[in-house]
């Protein structure tokens, strides 16, 4: 899948629909990080996991986990 480079100016208009104040020496760096992540995400589409099972399937059951608060979600 072939994705357009995100332009300073795109990078403004999308931070402003958001609601997002975004000072004009910070367009070009939002756009560039932005491409970037793009990058990465096409990257790890295209690997192929074949058989990998999700993460959940080799969980530690809630009645196994040794740090304190761990088993309902808390650090």
């Amino acid at each position: 899948m072939s994705v357009t480079e995100l332009t300073p100016p795109e990078a403004a208009r999308w931070a402003h629909r958001a609601g997002l104040s975004l000072p004009a020496e910070r367009h070009a760096a939002v756009a560039s990080v932005a491409n970037h992540i793009q990058k990465v995400v096409a990257v790890l589409r295209e690997l192929d996991f074949g058989e990998t099972p999700t993460a959940t399937a080799s969980a530690a059951p809630a009645d196994r986990v040794k740090w304190k608060g761990m088993a309902d979600g808390a650090l």
